[in-house]
């Protein structure tokens, strides 16, 4: 019969003391600097206890080196959950100084260009499937994977003391288990994808009600109370329960969901759902949900441009590949999400009446894709912000840039009429023609303009579909489309046939 808990054989206390000194030891082995991952849930608050009293129990000449503690805020984290752990971190740095403990909390966020609502409503970035996940690398990964290789260049190497369980999932399961066989030293596995950094799980063999026993019978030695933690994971799961160690068909904590609000990679965001069911305090997060549900729809082909995001255009059952959001949909994004961050500041409790569901930062980058690489010289988002906000957007006035004014481009409108293609080629060879005119080399003209053609050669997507379909080798590239794209349209390995509208 397979152990059910890592507390059978040697009981609760003893488990977790011999655990403590196996941290000590491995900490006073060398001069590695550690960095623990902290999201504030149960595991990696768990870690963190363990790694923080073993600490306690040296004494300050045996704390020789920094134990930095990081905590990835990828902007569109659940708000209650990152206002938990903004608040954590803080506590914990008062904490440790307090204590002398060498204990160095890091909030990492991704940079600008990285950012969610930069790659959705800015360049248009379809929501994340599973085909087309893009936001893990970019609003995780990044982050965390950039401090820890700085960690690594001052010091020549780093361990990395994380949550990670076999229990969490089989997958999760075999991966450890093939990398203990590589493991350099005790208990410390090689990171596959960072060089000269180690990894140490320690409490890889725990179950979801370990980890709740331990942090009921053992206080937060940072301030923070884990009975509140217990309430939040209880608050996200839809019973309002979160029970602890009965048999094993009883459902454990686990199951609750904390990530980002906006995630399309699950079928339904059950922790938000559950918050606002069980917590009248927090129906204030309906617009959010709101807001993601509607990211998360099955055929958003509509919504969608007929090229993509390089301008050519694939067929796949002889039916385009859509590519990014369109302008309109951006623009409708953008205005949704400001008129929820409005709504929230205005009618939600005290602690959100500054909440900020996308950054400045963000919206003068997403103006700059709009206007500069997009060639949308309208510039509307000011106008945006106005009619969503009542304020007048805090960003540079691009009059003086812009080739044509707004009369200028009411007139375009009018010549174009209902022909879109006609009105983008149009503003986007005008665009290109204003930013090479004062350069003294116009190297790199022909180009820009050639792409401008190439995209909207076509007089609409039924002419498009049409090219792909008469076009033969070697104007079409027939071959498998590995990211044939995201959606309903998209089958990985299928036969693609790509076109360019110039061919």
């Amino acid at each position: 019969m397979s152990k059910q808990s890592a507390f059978d054989e040697q009981g609760f206390s003893q488990t977790v003391a011999i655990l403590i000194e196996e941290i000590k030891a491995l900490y006073l082995a060398d001069d590695t600097p550690w960095v623990v991952g902290y999201s504030g849930g149960k595991d990696s608050t768990t870690v963190l206890q363990l790694v923080w009293t073993a600490l306690a129990e040296l004494s300050d000449q045996e704390r020789h080196k920094t134990v930095h503690v990081i905590s990835t805020d990828t902007l569109v984290e659940n708000p209650v959950v990152a206002r938990w752990v903004a608040r954590s971190l803080e506590t914990m740095a008062d904490a440790a100084e307090t204590v002398g403990l060498p204990v160095e909390p890091h909030q990492l966020t991704p940079e600008v260009e990285n950012t969610f609502w930069v790659n959705l409503i800015g360049r248009g970035y379809p929501a994340p499937r599973h085909k087309f996940r893009w936001c893990t690398e970019r609003l995780k990964i990044k982050p965390s994977n950039a401090f820890i290789l700085n960690v690594v260049r001052a010091n020549g190497e780093a361990i990395l003391v994380l949550g990670t369980r076999k229990a969490e999932s089989s997958v999760r399961r075999h991966r450890m288990e093939k990398l203990e066989g590589d493991r350099v030293r005790d208990r410390l596995s090689p990171n596959g994808s960072l060089p000269n950094s180690l990894v140490y799980s320690p409490i890889e063999d725990w179950s979801n009600d370990d980890v709740w026993l331990y942090l009921m019978q053992s206080s937060n030695p940072w301030g923070y109370n884990n009975k509140d933690l217990l309430a939040m994971y209880a608050g996200a799961s839809e019973d309002n329960e979160c029970p602890l160690v009965v048999d094993t068909s009883t459902p454990s904590c686990g199951d609750s969901r904390f990530g980002c609000w906006t995630c399309t990679l699950v079928d339904k965001d059950k922790s938000m759902s559950a918050m606002i069911q069980n917590d009248e305090e927090k129906e204030w997060m309906l617009p959010l949900l709101e807001l993601r549900n509607d990211l998360d729809i099955t055929d958003d082909r509509h919504l969608r441009d007929f090229r993509r995001m390089s301008g050519k255009v694939q067929l796949f059952h002889d039916r385009p590949i859509h590519g990014p959001y369109t302008e309109d949909a951006r623009h409708d994004w953008l205005q949704r999400l400001l008129e929820a961050q409005t709504w929230i500041r205005s009618n939600g409790p005290d602690y959100v009446t500054d909440i900020e569901l996308i950054s400045m930062e963000e919206l003068h980058e997403i103006r700059r894709i709009w206007v500069f690489d997009k060639h949308e010289i309208e510039d509307v988002l000011p106008g945006i912000y106005y009619d969503t906000t009542g304020e007048k957007f805090p960003g540079p006035d691009f009059d003086d840039v812009l080739v044509l004014s707004a009369d200028d481009l009411a007139v375009l409108h009018n010549i174009c009429g209902d022909d879109k293609l006609h009105y983008e080629l149009t503003r986007g060879l005008l665009d290109v023609e204003r930013k090479y005119r004062s350069m003294t080399r116009r190297s790199g003209l022909f180009d820009a303009l050639e792409k401008i053609v190439r995209r909207c050669y076509f007089d609409d997507e039924e002419d498009a579909v049409d090219h792909a379909r008469r076009r033969s080798l070697p104007f079409a590239v027939i071959h498998a489309d590995a990211d044939a794209g995201s959606g309903a349209d998209a089958d990985a390995g299928a036969e693609v046939i790509e076109v360019d509208s110039t061919g």
